[in-house]
C-alpha cells in the first residue's frame, strides 16, 4: 500500500491543494515561501504522538474573512447549523491505495468502509473544526457589528479576540470516508491514524555547523534512537543482545562506583551530627550514583572519526558535507529500526527530508537523489531479513542539481499566486509535472530533462526567465540589464528579481514553451532573425535581412506558426504579436524606421552603436564585416568589461523592459492590512504562512 493523494484546505499557504505522491520519492521544488515548509509542518503535527493544536495563524489568510462572516451571521440570529457552515475548517484528506489481495491491511482495514469489491482506495479525512455547542462561546461578548463604523477597524478588534479563542473551541475530527459515497463516514480514533501513517522528519537546520566550545555532537545523539529500537521486545535478537551487553557494561561500572566512588562522596556530606541528626530514630544518609545507558549515549557519547597515533578526530572536525550525509543516513536507519520494532505494522511510512543539499557538493547531491529509492531495499536486505519498508520519501529542495537529477514525473512544483488585492493574500498551487506536461511529445520531454540536467538549469526556482540564443547574449546580458536600469530609474528592476538565464539556441527555444507556460514563469526569448534566401542551387543560405526571403530560425517559425514568414513581415510585427500571456519573443529589428536591421546579435549591437565602431552610418554590410573580425566570446567580453557608454539594441531593450514590469505588484490603496490584526508584530515579520 502507499499514500496516493493528499488534499489540504485552509492551512497556511495551502488554501486548496491536491498533491499526488510517488510510490517511492517525490521531489518538491519551488521558490522560497511557496508552501513547501507549510506542507512539512502540517505533517509534523499530524505525525506527532499527541493530538496537535492549531492557532488562528495556522489558517490560510484567505479563510480569515470566513470567521467574520460567520460572526455577522450569528449576530443576525442565523441558525447555528448555517453559521457552522460558514466557519472555516482545516481539512486534510488522505487517500491510501492498496491491493485487494494484500494479506494483511493492518489498521487500514478499520478505514475501509465501502462495499465496492473493485475499490482499491481508502480515504481518511482529518478536520479541525469548531466543537459541537461551542459557536456561542466562540463569539461570546464580542461587540456587535455597527454599519456606521469602519468595517476594517471592527475586523481588527474581532480577530485579536478570536485568535485567543480558536484553540479552546476547535478540535480534530478523524473519519473514514467512502471513496464512492462521501456521505458514508465512520469516526476513527487518532491512534488509528497513527497506526496507518507513520514517519519522521530530517529537518533542513540540523545544527551541523555549530563548532563552538560546547560541541553539540549531533551525530552522537542519533545513537539514542537506535538504542531504544534495540531495547524493544519486538527487536531483532541480535539488536537486543547488543542492548543487553551495553546494560551489563553499565551495571559493572555502577557496582564499582558504589563500592569506592560513593565512599568518597560520603565525606562531602555536611556534618549533620553537629545539629543532632541523625537521631535515634532517624535514618542515616547514603549516596548512590545511578548510571542510565540512554543518558550515557545521549549526553556523554560522541561519534569520532578515525585518526592516527590513537588520536581520533571529534565529529565537528569532519567536513560539513560528509557530516550531513552521515546524519541523513543514520536518521534513515533509525526510522527503519523503529519501523521494525513496531508492535503493529504501520501501513505507510512518510519520511520528509528537507533540503538534503545543505553542505553537499553538486555531484554528491546528484548521487543522493539517484540512490534514495534504493535505501529501503538495502535496509531490508542487510538489516531487516527481507522485511520491506513501506516508505515514501518527500524531498524538498532549492537545488537545481538535485531537482534536475530527479525524474520529471517525480517532481511537484509549488507555485504561489495572489488571491486578493493585497500582497499578503497568497496561496499555493501545486503543479504536477507527471500530469501537467502529459500532452508534450515524449521526445520533447526527454530533451528538456536531459538539457536541464546537463546545464544545471534553475527554471524551477526562478521568478522569471530569459532564453537566449548564444554565448554573446549570455555574457552581455547582466551588463545590458545594468545599462537599462541606470537609464530608467523609475521602472521595476530585473536585478532585484530572481532571473534564470538559459542558453538554448534558436533551434531549441520553442521546446521550452510548454514547460515555462506550465510553470507560469514569465519568460523572454531572445533569438536571431536568421534571414535566408535561395541561392543558385535552389537552397536557402544566410543573407542580409534586407535581402531575406525566409528565416531559418525554428523558434520564430513555431511562434508565428508560419514556416515561410519573411524578415520584412517579422520586422512589421507589433509588441502584441510578439507577446502571448507571460511569454514574449524578441529578435532583431531596426533601431528606428528606415534604418538597416542586423541578422545576429553582434550585427544589431554594432548597428545600435555604429559610431563607437567607427562607422559613418549604420550599414548592414559594414556591421557584418566588423562582427566577423572578432569572435563571439571576445566581442562579448570586450564590450561587457572594457567598453562603456554603449546602447542596448532596441529589440533586447524592449524585451527586458517588458520582463521587468510583468507581474509586479500593483500599487493599490488599502486600509490596515488584516494580517496585522491576526498576528503579533514578530509573527508578521515571518511572512505569515511561509
Amino acid at each position: 500500500m502507499h499514500l496516493h493523494k493528499i488534499e489540504i484546505r485552509n492551512f497556511r499557504l495551502l488554501a486548496n491543494v491536491e498533491l499526488l505522491l510517488e510510490k517511492q520519492a517525490t521531489v518538491i521544488v519551488g521558490r522560497n515561501n511557496s508552501g513547501k515548509t507549510s506542507l512539512a509542518e502540517l505533517f509534523r503535527r499530524l505525525l506527532s504522538d499527541t493530538t496537535p493544536g492549531f492557532r488562528l495563524e495556522d489558517f490560510s489568510l484567505s479563510a480569515h474573512d470566513d470567521f467574520w462572516k460567520a460572526f455577522c451571521a450569528q449576530q443576525n440570529e442565523t441558525p447555528e447549523n448555517e453559521v457552522r457552515k460558514l466557519l472555516p475548517t482545516v481539512e486534510v484528506k488522505l487517500t491510501v491505495a492498496y491491493e485487494k489481495d494484500e494479506a494483511n491491511l493492518g489498521a487500514l482495514g478499520d478505514c475501509i468502509i465501502d462495499l465496492d469489491p473493485n475499490c482499491e482506495q481508502a480515504v481518511i479525512q482529518i478536520t479541525y473544526q469548531v466543537k459541537d455547542g461551542n459557536i456561542s462561546s466562540l463569539f461570546e461578548d464580542l461587540p456587535k457589528f455597527e454599519a456606521a463604523k469602519p468595517e476594517p477597524e471592527q475586523k481588527t478588534n474581532f480577530c485579536r479576540t478570536i485568535r485567543e479563542r480558536v484553540p479552546k473551541h476547535y478540535a480534530w475530527l478523524v473519519q473514514a470516508v467512502d471513496p464512492g459515497d462521501p456521505t458514508n463516514t465512520k469516526s476513527l480514533e487518532w491512534s488509528t491514524l497513527r497506526r496507518v501513517l507513520g514517519g519522521g522528519f530530517i529537518n533542513a537546520q540540523r545544527g551541523l555547523d555549530d563548532v563552538t566550545s560546547k560541541d553539540r555532537a549531533v551525530l552522537g545523539k542519533v545513537l539514542e534512537g537506535l538504542l531504544k529500537s534495540a531495547q524493544s521486545e519486538t527487536a531483532d535478537e541480535k539488536d537486543r543482545a547488543v542492548a543487553k551487553e551495553l546494560e551489563k557494561a553499565v551495571e559493572g561500572m555502577q557496582a564499582s562506583l558504589d563500592d569506592s566512588f560513593n565512599q568518597q562522596l560520603q565525606s562531602l556530606l555536611p556534618a549533620f551530627s553537629l545539629f543532632g541528626y541523625p537521631g535515634f530514630a532517624d535514618p542515616a544518609l547514603r549516596t548512590e550514583t545511578t548510571l542510565d545507558v540512554e543518558r550515557l549515549l545521549t549526553d556523554h557519547t560522541k561519534v569520532h572519526y578515525a585518526g592516527v597515533n590513537g588520536i581520533n578526530l571529534p565529529e565537528a572536525y569532519n567536513g560539513l558535507g560528509a557530516r550531513n550525509l552521515i546524519f541523513i543516513l543514520l536518521k534513515l536507519l533509525e526510522f527503519y529500526k523503529a519501523f521494525l520494532v513496531q508492535p503493529t505494522a504501520i501501513g505507510v511510512s512518510l519520511i520528509f527530508i528537507e533540503e538534503p543539499e545543505v553542505h553537499l557538493h553538486p555531484q554528491m547531491q546528484e548521487v543522493f537523489i539517484a540512490q534514495l529509492n534504493r535505501i529501503s531495499i538495502e535496509f531490508a536486505t542487510a538489516i531487516g531479513k527481507g522485511r520491506k519498508w513501506p516508505v515514501q520519501f518527500v524531498v524538498t529542495t532549492h537545488s537545481s542539481h538535485l531537482a534536475n537529477r530527479a525524474e520529471f514525473a517525480a517532481m511537484r512544483y509549488f507555485h504561489v499566486k495572489a488571491t486578493g488585492n493585497t500582497a499578503n493574500l497568497r496561496s499555493t498551487v501545486v503543479k504536477d509535472l507527471r500530469t501537467g506536461l502529459g500532452g508534450t511529445p515524449k521526445d520533447n520531454l526527454e530533451f528538456l530533462h536531459k538539457y536541464m540536467t546537463l546545464t544545471r538549469c534553475d527554471l524551477l526556482f526562478a521568478d522569471k526567465a530569459v532564453l537566449i540564443e548564444g554565448t554573446s547574449e549570455r555574457l552581455m546580458l547582466p551588463k545590458m540589464i545594468e545599462v537599462l536600469e541606470q537609464a530608467m530609474t523609475d521602472t521595476p528592476k530585473l536585478s532585484g528579481q530572481y532571473l534564470s538565464v538559459v542558453e538554448v539556441g534558436g533551434a531549441y527555444a520553442h521546446l521550452f514553451f510548454p514547460l515555462v507556460r506550465f510553470l507560469e514563469l514569465p519568460t523572454l526569448v531572445i533569438t536571431d532573425i536568421d534571414a535566408t534566401r535561395k541561392n543558385a542551387k535552389n537552397r536557402y543560405e544566410a543573407c542580409k535581412v534586407s535581402e531575406g526571403e525566409r528565416t531559418s530560425n525554428a523558434c520564430i517559425k513555431e511562434w508565428f506558426k508560419s514556416p515561410e514568414i519573411t524578415p520584412a513581415e517579422l520586422i512589421d510585427k507589433t509588441a502584441a504579436d510578439k507577446t502571448a500571456d507571460d511569454l514574449r519573443i524578441a529578435y532583431e529589428v531596426p533601431e528606428s524606421a528606415g534604418l538597416p536591421c542586423g541578422r545576429s546579435f553582434e550585427d544589431a549591437f554594432i548597428l545600435a552603436n555604429f559610431a563607437m565602431f567607427e562607422l559613418k552610418a549604420p550599414s548592414e554590410d559594414e556591421a557584418a564585416e566588423k562582427a566577423k573580425e572578432e569572435g563571439k566570446s571576445d566581442f562579448a567580453l570586450k564590450n561587457a568589461i572594457e567598453k562603456t557608454g554603449w546602447k542596448v539594441p532596441r529589440y533586447i531593450a524592449e524585451g527586458l523592459q517588458w520582463l521587468a514590469q510583468i507581474n509586479q505588484p500593483q500599487k493599490v490603496q488599502t486600509v490596515k492590512a488584516e494580517v496585522a490584526a491576526l498576528a503579533d508584530p514578530s509573527q508578521q515579520a515571518q511572512g505569515a504562512n511561509a
